[in-house]
């Protein structure tokens, strides 16, 4: 990590952020993060583009949508400089709701299981009534 556990964090404004947008100087915001990619941008396996849609903003989502993997999340540590100021927090949208199934979702076993069975049982069935007419 950039920083030292004793130095003090430095916070950054989204005005500040914002004029980091260019292949010279490209920041993002990651979970109130602030991260300095402008080395990483050749680097970066998805392309340099990608990265520099997001600069000067937000990432949080779209980094998340993505799904990165845990070694990318270590080596995105390397690239804290610091964090958004915590006035500016309430500036940045809110996160879209997910639409990620988990285990304790509302989704029931009647759904997921249930309808396709007599889907399946009701195709089979028409096929059977078709193959005897023959």
């Amino acid at each position: 990590m950039t920083e030292k556990a004793d130095e003090p964090v430095k916070y950054y404004t989204l005005e500040e952020i914002e004029k980091h947008k260019t292949s010279k100087s490209t920041w993002v915001i990651l979970h109130h993060k602030v991260y300095d990619l402008t080395k990483f941008l050749e680097e970066h396996p998805g392309g340099e583009e990608v990265l520099r849609e997001q600069a000067g903003g937000d990432a949080t989502e779209n980094f998340e949508d993505v799904g990165h993997s845990t070694d990318a999340r270590e080596l995105s540590k390397t690239f804290i400089i610091g964090e958004l100021h915590p006035d500016d927090r309430s500036k940045l949208p809110k996160p879209s709701d997910t639409l990620i199934t988990t285990v304790e979702s509302n989704s029931s076993w009647w759904s997921n299981w249930v309808i396709p069975a007599i889907s399946a049982l009701v195709v089979g069935l028409m096929y059977r009534f078709y193959v005897a007419e023959d």
